[in-house]
């Protein structure tokens, strides 16, 4: 209940009403569904709380997987249900797709070609799933100059996409959500459409400054 009020609640705040923006791109930090890791550090949450909350919004939404290649090619594997990512993605479509979310693609992040990229691309085609290979962004992380042009963000196809709210979410860390989110950005911007980025957290982010006032306003009403 918490996310879904907090999620309808950032909606106006980074999206249309008060950006002027016309899509938000919003990354998911940890896992989407069935988040174990989630519900063992914080007492009496629900794993598939944040599928939850998509659903409330499903009209609105769609997602984009992102998938390291290099993940494919080394068969890395999601510990807590032992399957490797290839096969985690394809849990994700059939999970995403029985709660009634529009998948619109899968991005594979960091592309090189491999027999298993292969393979799983043909897979993917297969159940009639869009699939984009995105590049290393030149440049990354310290020349920004190249980063924000077409040799960086630009390089990689845009990904089309036609709903208010495009869900970035991924079967683990470092499958390259952030990077496809920029890149997103800055096609957006050459077209001329205004879009805006979030993330949404599973853990909560301390704001330290605020922790330092609360500490020094406990102190002098101590003394």
């Amino acid at each position: 209940e918490i996310y879904t009020l907090s999620l309808h609640d950032a909606l106006p705040i980074f999206g249309a009403e008060a950006t002027g923006s016309e899509r938000l791109y919003l990354e998911f930090g940890g896992k989407l569904v069935e988040d174990r890791h989630a519900a063992r550090v914080l007492p009496g949450y629900d794993e598939n709380a944040k599928i939850k909350v998509l659903k409330t919004l499903k009209d609105q939404a769609e997602i984009i997987i992102c998938v390291y290649s290099g993940d494919i090619t080394t068969s890395k594997t999601r510990h807590d249900f032992h399957i490797t990512y290839d096969l985690e993605v394809m849990r994700l479509i059939d999970v995403f797709r029985s709660n009634g979310l529009s998948i619109n693609s899968v991005v594979i992040t960091r592309y090189q070609e491999s027999p298993n990229t292969i393979a799983f691309i043909r897979k993917l085609q297969q159940r009639d799933i869009k699939v984009y290979k995105h590049t290393a962004t030149k440049g990354y992380p310290r020349d920004v100059d190249i980063i924000v042009s077409d040799e960086g963000y630009g390089a990689n196809e845009m990904i089309e996409t036609t709903r208010p709210l495009v869900v970035v979410t991924g079967p683990g860390g470092g499958s390259g959500k952030l990077a496809t989110c920029l890149s997103q950005l800055y096609h957006e911007n050459l077209r001329g459409t205004k879009a805006s980025y979030a993330k949404f957290e599973t853990f909560p982010i301390w704001n330290q400054l605020q922790r330092s006032e609360e500490r020094r306003v406990g102190k002098e009403c101590r003394s």
